[in-house]
């Protein structure tokens, strides 16, 4: 990632929507959010972020282990979603005339009822793929943490959704014949790092290569979504979060600034109710009261999102102004994440999610752990 002024080669086509007017989860429904878990966070054992913790450049073994273990989530974990692969080869400044592979994976999951095209989906974003310099590279927060917080995230509001959609079909409130349905999907992409030096042909390769093939891959003529690119409602790429540092994230773009308002007001009623283990005092989003009318930076950042948002998809890009300070360099590693910041990320990226996808109500009994440590009548005072 870097900086990247606007310049004529780069059009923004995102059209400016009215805000989602989706409803914030209730304080009982936050409570029955399951809370990150250190089974899981663990840099040594953790289920979901332990087994990233690898070098995993394009093409190597350890770019595989890390895919397999991605797909072995799925299948036991959230085995009523839908995986796939989008592939494509590249040569690299530091390959000569090989061709390296990128793999893209790519879950969702769609109502049960829903017709092909006629899904908008929340779509979760993170890079898999680590540094190809130097040697040993981890990329802990660029990006396993990410990673694992989007893992976390969608196992969380997996049995809200089931409950959710099994309700609509028992009351009847599904319209098959033309019915604009919400789904979900996550997009871990390949490829995002530069093998030598940043450059629009040595970056982002699994970006470049997916956004062009959805792009022309058409759905049914009457579907309400024209392809896999235009049915993304919004993309919200995780990227560099997981710093003890405190690294505020600005809104980036003005055409998704609702829903940086959105996750900066959950933000704040998670602490508020004393849902978070890392610093209160560490503001992730404080531009929440930024209005439409402000002055926007005049610059975007350099990331994976850079060939979505080029074709008119919105972005909420979730990255700090400021990179943290071990940002590609070998300290880049577990032992250098903060994991209370890393769960709350996890937290975080559940609930809004949950309220994306309207799931206040549909969640099971309170974690044990909610019930013990976060208990928001006792603790909202103790930030």
């Amino acid at each position: 990632m870097w900086w990247l002024w606007v310049s004529s080669w780069l059009v923004i086509t995102t059209v400016l929507l009215p805000a989602h007017a989706y409803k914030a989860l209730s304080d009982d429904t936050l409570l029955h959010v399951p809370l990150p878990e250190t089974a899981d966070f663990d840099i040594h054992t953790g289920n979901l972020l332990a087994p990233i913790l690898i070098p995993r450049v394009p093409g190597t073994e350890g770019s595989r282990k890390v895919l397999q273990h991605f797909v072995d989530f799925f299948r036991t974990s959230l085995p009523t979603w839908t995986v796939s692969f989008q592939n494509s080869t590249s040569k690299t400044p530091t390959h000569g005339d090989t061709e390296v592979p990128f793999v893209n994976l790519i879950a969702r999951r769609d109502p049960p009822w829903s017709q092909p095209g006629n899904v908008g989906r929340l779509t979760l974003v993170a890079h898999y793929d680590s540094k190809y310099s130097p040697d040993g590279f981890i990329g802990a927060t660029d990006s396993a943490a990410p990673c694992a917080m989007i893992m976390h995230a969608i196992r969380s509001i997996d049995d809200a959704l089931t409950r959710k959609w099994t309700n609509m079909q028992a009351q009847g409130d599904i319209d098959l014949d033309f019915e604009e349905d919400k789904g979900i999907q996550v997009l871990f992409l390949d490829g995002e790092e530069a093998f030598k030096d940043w450059t629009a042909t040595d970056s982002i390769y699994g970006a470049r290569s997916l956004a062009e093939e959805w792009e022309h891959t058409m759905h049914p003529a009457t579907s309400i979504y024209k392809s896999p690119l235009d049915s993304i409602e919004l993309f919200v790429l995780l990227d560099l979060l997981g710093s003890p540092e405190n690294l505020p994230i600005p809104s980036w773009q003005h055409s998704s600034h609702w829903s940086y308002v959105k996750m900066a007001e959950t933000e704040h009623r998670l602490r508020q109710l004393g849902m978070f283990k890392s610093n209160p005092k560490h503001i992730w989003l404080p531009e929440k009261d930024k209005k439409d009318t402000d002055k926007f930076s005049s610059y975007v950042m350099q990331d994976d999102h850079i060939p979505f948002i080029a074709r008119g998809v919105q972005v909420l890009h979730l990255i700090p102004s400021r990179f943290p300070s071990v940002w590609h360099r070998i300290t880049d590693d577990g032992e250098h994440l903060d994991l209370p910041t890393v769960e709350d990320w996890a937290l975080l990226t559940s609930v809004f999610a949950a309220e994306y996808m309207e799931l206040d109500g549909f969640f099971g009994k309170p974690a044990t752990e909610h019930a013990k440590r976060h208990d928001p009548y006792t603790s909202k005072t103790e930030l």
